[in-house]
């Protein structure tokens, strides 16, 4: 089947290799890649608050110059460097870098939906837990964006997957 978590994960994917990618199996045309890109943004952004967790350590906001203040104490998380932090969506990020145990790990990713993905695979590449203040957001992503260990999944995720299908 076709699924807004499936065009999440080709997109990502797509705009690793600057690729424009038009799902086939609905037919239709994506014209703007930039306002689809924006919708997964702020879809990823408030998850973690749909889900009543906190993503204020995980996803940070900064100014270029504040870049080494703001990933101190981050065990794991995603920095998203832009030029006015007071834009909760910005449309130009001046960097979106991958944060592991106060280092950068990952840099020039693009946008948050491809940094989302990328820290799937980097979690998964070197056997690291999900951040447990975001297990439930890690959960879903994993279990219904990528359709990994779906039958598997936890009550609340679970209750997710039926009103997004109903």
């Amino acid at each position: 089947g076709y699924s807004f978590a499936s065009t999440l994960v080709v997109f990502t994917l797509s705009n690793q290799r600057n690729e424009e990618v038009v799902p086939h199996s609905t037919g239709t045309d994506i014209h703007n890649m930039a306002s689809n890109q924006r919708k997964r943004t702020a879809i990823l952004q408030a998850l973690p608050w749909y889900l009543r967790e906190n993503p204020s350590k995980f996803l940070k906001l900064c100014e270029p110059t504040d870049r080494k203040d703001v990933i101190k104490g981050m065990t794991i998380g995603i920095l998203a460097v832009v030029e006015d932090v007071k834009e909760p969506l910005p449309a130009i990020y001046s960097d979106v870098v991958l944060v592991v145990e106060e280092h950068a790990v990952l840099r020039k990713l693009g946008d948050e939906p491809n940094a989302f993905m990328n820290l799937m695979g980097l979690l998964y590449a070197l056997n690291m837990n999900y951040p447990k203040d975001l297990r439930y957001t890690f959960e879903v992503i994993q279990c219904l964006f990528m359709g990994i260990g779906i039958e598997s999944c936890t009550a609340r995720v679970h209750t997710l997957k039926n009103k997004l299908l109903s």
